[in-house]
């Protein structure tokens, strides 16, 4: 399943394991571009393989629309779109653990 910008992955292999990113660039069928707005700033991120992520339902519609229109994305908005994803999966573990 190749991801689309403005996606949730959570890294699974690499030097950060576990954290979130968002997809800010599709370099092919096997590569992506990944930012978090903390570690990784729009204006250096992560190449990654596909094969070391788990890419997520979830697609930030801010992050989008920011890239499609000015070609950039601030990394506040990326902060947000992953706190705001983070926020959601603990609601939705809490909703299931009642």
């Amino acid at each position: 399943m190749i991801p689309k910008v403005g996606q949730i992955v959570k890294v699974l292999r690499g030097r950060d394991p576990g954290e979130y990113a968002v997809v800010i660039g599709i370099v092919d069928e096997r590569f992506v571009w990944l930012a978090d707005g903390v570690h990784r700033k729009f204006d250096q991120p992560k190449k990654k393989n596909l094969n070391h992520l788990q890419i997520q339902e979830t697609i930030s519609s801010e992050v989008e629309s920011s890239i499609r229109e000015t070609g950039r994305v601030t990394n506040g908005k990326l902060r947000f779109a992953i706190t705001k994803f983070v926020e959601l999966m603990q609601d939705e573990a809490q909703e299931k653990g009642e």
